[in-house]
């Protein structure tokens, strides 16, 4: 279960502060090479921050490398899309609330759940495995079911 702070929901520089450590929990780093030495390239977006590696020369920010990646929404936005998605609800209600595109957060919305149940079943997640996985990915609930009993005629009554 994820909590999200609504009071922190409505500052753009603690939505990327939360997004930051969501996203990379052991820090910020150039996804080419690894290094941590870097210098701000581009603050136009603010908060979010474009930075240059100091090693490699790549240019990378808190997106780069996530489903999030070239995304145009602000932090405080990602964040409502990611609670939105954690609390089950419909795209099309999150696209009108945000003004985005149904489509193209349903396409999010897919990966992103793609990623989570891989990362669950790699990750040995308690639940990972425990049920079968129906149509859309909710688990199917008993088991299979025996086929419906169907009273057998003969021959001579099917022809009549």
């Amino acid at each position: 279960m994820m909590d999200f702070p609504i009071i922190d929901l409505m500052d753009e520089h603690a939505c990327y502060q939360w997004l930051l450590g969501l996203l990379h929990p052991k820090g910020l780093a150039c996804p080419r090479c690894g290094g941590t030495a870097a210098y701000v390239h581009r603050f136009y977006r603010e908060p979010v921050l474009d930075y240059r590696c100091k090693d490699c020369g790549k240019v990378y920010n808190a997106f780069t490398g996530t489903e999030w990646q070239k995304t145009h929404f602000r932090p405080s936005q990602v964040v409502l899309i990611v609670r939105g998605f954690a609390q089950g609800r419909t795209t099309a209600g999150l696209a009108r609330e945000l003004g985005a595109s149904r489509g193209h957060l349903l396409e999010r919305r897919h990966r992103i759940q793609a990623h989570a149940l891989a990362a669950a079943e790699v990750g040995g997640h308690p639940a990972a495995g425990r049920h079968r996985r129906g149509r859309r990915g909710v688990p199917e609930r008993g088991g299979k079911r025996r086929a419906a009993h169907r009273p057998r005629r003969s021959a001579a009554t099917a022809c009549q």
